[in-house]
């Protein structure tokens, strides 16, 4: 019998080195996860979850903690933390497996690298391999199972469960054993995008969470089935009609962590290349140009955008953050985004603004989706002038990179949004991340702080 495919990935990876500069890579998916996760904290699903931990027991003398907040079980803070990253809808992205590593696999490393004191470097190894295999996942499983489910729980899962069996020191057979016995596990229904619920935060804490027990379990001596991929009642037959099990254990020279992207602003990433090309429009015109000298705005773009993110009327500020018509609206009366472009009192303000903004699919540009994010923009003034601005990738991506002083001050910007010191704040942005550091560094500057915000304006709200 072959060996299986997650066989074959896991013996190829054993061989792949991993270097200082990738290591690198991963302390720059920490940082700006870990900014994420200060203001995701102050949101509903970081109340909800932060009375869950309440309810427990103390837990003072605990080696784990939410990140920004007091010390817990590494069980509470692996739950809370993976419920934070994504809140913003500002999380790192992979595009062609329309994933998003970070919010699963980085709280999971961290929870085992602080419970059992390991050093920075393993954590960022970890970090390294969790991105590899969820990505390999989501590249490998097809579009088709993007319409039903959530990529990132599915695949993501695996992603956690591969980490912490590094972290582990866990043989190829019980880290077979693990991604078996999570992939038999793993989903994610995206019907809670149809109602106004926290359910996308608990897809990324149950990932998780069933990532890191699955690992745990298999060192004990847990068997799970080896051809959970591609067995006749397996992942890719069960839930895709066009998975394509060759990218799965596809050659690479480089880690799969350098295509991820950096999202720059607060909207879901189907909405970014909307916000893009409008904003590279009026960059491009000799003149300023206002909102009120703006008649109509066609934007083309390709399917998922439309299915994600044409929302002309939103309600709420989550529905805001996944309406093209609010971003683009937005752009046209404040410019750059802003997080307060998105708060609640700013929804009525665009009303009409937005109804002047349709939407529409772009066969060119849904050909090249998902390796591409792309759109067009028609903007028709009172004048009859009609400014048109096409981008093929959008900014963030690998082609249109964030540097990192870009990456850093994106992180700054959450952090006080948060409440975060100054002090606190540029000593995190400016950490070294060598390969010898311990976490005590880290474990210091993550853990609770007075803030010093305004509570209502820092809170988030889904």
């Amino acid at each position: 019998m072959e060996p299986s495919l997650t066989k074959v990935l896991l013996t190829n990876l054993k061989n792949k080195a991993i270097t200082d500069q990738d290591r690198k890579r991963a302390s720059v998916h920490l940082l700006d996860w870990l900014a994420c996760c200060s203001l995701g904290r102050l949101s509903a699903a970081g109340d909800v979850y932060q009375a869950y931990i309440d309810d427990e027991a103390d837990q003072s003398e605990q080696p784990c903690n939410v990140v920004f907040g007091d010390k817990c079980y590494w069980q509470d803070a692996l739950l809370m933390n993976s419920a934070l990253g994504n809140v913003l809808e500002m999380d790192d992205i992979h595009r062609s497996s329309i994933l998003h590593p970070g919010p699963v696999v980085i709280p999971a490393a961290l929870a085992i690298a602080q419970k059992h004191g390991l050093p920075m470097r393993n954590l960022l190894n970890a970090i390294v391999l969790g991105y590899e295999i969820t990505i390999r996942l989501g590249k490998a499983i097809g579009r088709s199972h993007y319409q039903y489910f959530h990529n990132t729980a599915t695949c993501a899962a695996m992603g956690a469960s591969l980490a912490v069996s590094h972290l582990l020191s866990l043989t190829i057979e019980q880290t077979l054993a693990a991604l078996g016995n999570v992939g038999s596990r793993t989903s994610g229904l995206w019907q809670m995008r149809n109602e106004q619920v926290l359910t996308k935060q608990w897809h990324n804490s149950d990932a998780a969470k069933t990532g890191t027990m699955a690992a745990i379990l298999a060192s004990k001596g847990l068997t799970g089935p080896e051809y959970i991929l591609e067995g006749p009642q397996g992942i890719f037959k069960a839930l895709s009609d066009d998975a394509m099990p060759e990218k799965f254990i596809k050659a690479y020279d480089t880690w799969r962590i350098f295509d991820c992207s950096f999202k720059p602003w607060p909207a879901c990433r189907h909405a970014h290349s909307a916000i893009d090309v409008v904003l590279t429009a009026l960059n491009n015109i000799p003149r300023a140009i206002t909102v009120n000298d703006v008649q109509s705005v066609a934007i083309f773009t390709y399917q998922d955008a439309l299915v994600f993110c044409d929302k002309p009327t939103p309600e709420t500020e989550l529905q805001a953050k996944f309406s093209i018509q609010h971003a683009v609206a937005a752009v046209l009366t404040w410019g750059q985004p802003q997080l307060t472009h998105y708060y609640l009192e700013q929804l009525h303000e665009l009303a009409h603004t937005r109804s002047i903004i349709k939407v529409f699919e772009s066969p060119e540009l849904e050909g090249n989706y998902p390796a591409h994010y792309g759109a067009r923009c028609e903007i028709t003034l009172h004048s009859g002038e009609v400014i048109t601005e096409e981008i093929i990738d959008t900014l963030g991506d690998p082609e249109r990179p964030l540097s990192l002083e870009q990456i850093k001050a994106k992180a700054s910007m959450l952090m006080t949004a948060a409440g975060l010191s100054p002090n606190r704040i540029d000593e995190l942005i400016n950490m070294t991340w060598a390969n010898d550091t311990s976490l005590s560094l880290l474990n210091t500057l993550i853990s609770a702080e007075k803030t010093h915000g305004h509570n209502e304006k820092n809170k988030t709200r889904e």
